[in-house]
């Protein structure tokens, strides 16, 4: 049985494909088409995962989408009559939006994508749950999805066991944390939906001293880990904006322009309502342990993806496992909807396992070297063996940046050491060089460390894998690593196995060299710009900042050797740098 899994419309657009029960292939909408955060129709990721199964439409046996755009239209318009008329300007806005398409799901994926096969729904956070525990290791675990808002839930709860799992408790539309992060996301004059992860980021240079004037007066938390906020202070139910004036009253300052400098009131702003997250979190976490009695614990939703309140799960809380799906977030829901058509609607049982994220295209050497040479880009071509000692080389001696593509592109928002921007981790220049020259990005920004899972515990405070940077740990003292070292001690730390074979091999030949077996690991783009996909995109990314050296297989390429590159528009404006 084939079956396809979508998301999109709403965020994040993405298709999976999986072949009698196994996944096959899955990728975002947004690395085909370098629009960042793609909503539109997955046509040219559909289009990927056909190719790479071998498949023509007709031979998909169910489309699963997966979110139920009726019950979310309801909730749409029984919220914006109950703030009417506040909510006008925004229903005059979004409605004809939703009349003309989201609506209309089965003709428009008919209409874009082809198929004539059956189209089944699933609710947004079955999808989440099912990405969650379907592919986990876990034959049974308790379940926990949070983000901003799916149908009417914000977060749920349950238990899942063999191929079946179950949701019991859920909070509901307005009252969501996922929301309540993106106002103070827009507060801080940051792009919702988009850079909630700088809030994150920004958190450890401030004190959370306003973290009892958000639970007092915007947050009403209950020791289980339930919530309402005060709508009073919000504006995402009627309005174009998160926060209201009410809000900027309360916390004492107008919200922050955006790219103006940030104070140390911002700086605090972070940390409060990061604070506050952990500590709901938390609180939901003893309270589904304490209810489910389960050893096992799967998260999705976009909240899963702030690793530093996973790093507190792990530490302080009391499950003794933690799995999260790489792609938490709503292109997560795609794989979530075709996993949960498969054991739960079909009662087929589970087999796949998600033990790396590996699922998108990849371009073998004689693909390369045919667009290089179009191009007149010199270049060398090596063994394998002698392509990683040489980059192994570039990184130590001569403290080269490296663009690195190797293999099968990565599922889910970070580059995993397939489409990489690599540096030494000991040289603290290299954070700011990158940050600023490369990546064009805030300079508060920290780096994760891909560290070879076999030394992580001998380098970091942890004693398990995060082979997906979705885990926070502290750097152990004496570890000399200031690139990827955050003002708190702490890093996002991403542990490197076999999975990602040429990743693998080049931090121990790094290694091998140093005496380190860590080195910087960042996502293969510029601020704004979806990590790339191609040898085009990675050789345009190359070409456009301060990189020294790109490796592309086994084809090295020097910035000095390159002929000049010439185009017709100005490609910062093309990203608009979000």
């Amino acid at each position: 049985m084939n079956i396809l899994g979508l998301s999109c419309f709403y965020h994040d657009s993405a298709a999976a494909l999986l072949r009698d029960g196994e996944l096959v292939a899955a990728a975002h909408e947004e690395r085909f088409t370098r629009k960042r955060h793609d909503a539109s129709i997955p046509t040219e990721a559909v289009a990927y995962c056909l190719d790479e199964a071998g498949l023509t439409p007709e031979q998909i046996d169910h489309v699963v989408f997966y979110d139920k755009p009726l019950v979310k239209f309801e909730r749409i318009l029984l919220t914006y009559l109950a703030t009417f008329p506040r909510s006008l300007p925004s229903f005059s806005k979004a409605i004809p939006i939703w009349l003309k398409e989201k609506l209309l799901v089965p003709k428009a994926l008919s209409r874009e994508l082809g198929f004539e096969s059956d189209l089944l729904f699933a609710e947004h956070h079955q999808s989440h749950a099912a990405s969650a525990f379907l592919p986990s290791p876990f034959e049974e675990a308790a379940i926990l999805t949070v983000d901003g808002v799916g149908e009417w839930a914000t977060a749920t709860q349950g238990v899942g066991r063999g191929n079946h799992f179950e949701l019991d408790r859920e909070i509901r539309f307005p009252h969501s944390l996922g929301l309540l992060y993106s106002a103070f996301t827009y507060y801080l004059g940051f792009k919702v939906n988009s850079a909630e992860y700088k809030v994150m980021g920004a958190a450890p240079y401030g004190e959370p001293r306003f973290a009892d004037l958000i639970l007092e007066h915007l947050v009403d938390l209950r020791e289980d880990g339930s919530f309402k906020l005060n709508m009073k202070y919000f504006a995402f139910d009627y309005g174009l904006t998160m926060t209201n004036k009410r809000f900027e009253t309360l916390m004492g300052q107008p919200r922050r322009e955006a790219e103006s400098a940030m104070q140390d009131f911002h700086w605090d702003v972070a940390a409060s309502v990061q604070k506050v997250t952990e500590e709901i979190m938390l609180r939901i976490v003893r309270d589904l342990h304490a209810r489910t009695g389960m050893k096992n614990l799967c998260m999705a939703g976009g909240v899963a993806l702030n690793c530093v309140a996973n790093g507190r799960i792990v530490r302080e809380g009391p499950f003794e496992n933690l799995w999260v799906q790489p792609a938490a977030g709503d292109a997560g829901g795609a794989l979530g909807a075709a996993l949960f058509a498969h054991c739960c609607v079909h009662g087929q049982p589970r087999r796949f396992r998600m033990d790396h994220a590996y699922w998108g295209p990849e371009f073998d050497d004689a693909t390369i070297r045919r667009f290089l040479d179009e191009r007149k880009a010199p270049y060398e071509t090596l063994s394998r063996d002698a392509m990683i000692a040489e980059t192994a080389r570039l990184m130590d001696e001569e403290q080269a940046v490296i663009g690195w593509f190797q293999g099968r592109m990565e599922w889910g928002p970070r580059s995993l050491g397939a489409r990489s921007i690599l540096a030494d981790a000991r040289n603290e220049e290299n954070w700011k060089r990158v940050n600023l020259k490369i990546k064009f990005r805030e300079s508060f920004r920290p780096f994760a460390p891909a560290c070879l899972a076999e030394r992580a515990s001998e380098w970091f405070d942890t004693d398990r894998e995060s082979p997906y940077m979705l885990l926070v740990s502290q750097v152990r003292e004496g570890r000399h690593i200031p690139a990827v070292t955050h003002v708190d001690g702490s890093a996002r730390l991403q542990t490197v196995t076999d999975s990602q074979p040429e990743f693998c091999d080049l931090i121990r030949a790094f290694e091998t060299r140093t005496g380190c077996p860590v080195v910087i690991n960042t996502s293969f783009n510029v601020r704004g710009e979806p990590i790339v996909c191609t040898p085009e995109d990675a050789y345009l990314c190359f070409m456009r900042t301060d990189m020294d050296v790109l490796v592309l297989g086994n084809q090295v390429l020097r910035k000095q050797d390159q002929p000049e590159l010439v185009e017709d528009f100005d490609w910062r404006e093309k990203y608009a740098l979000d």
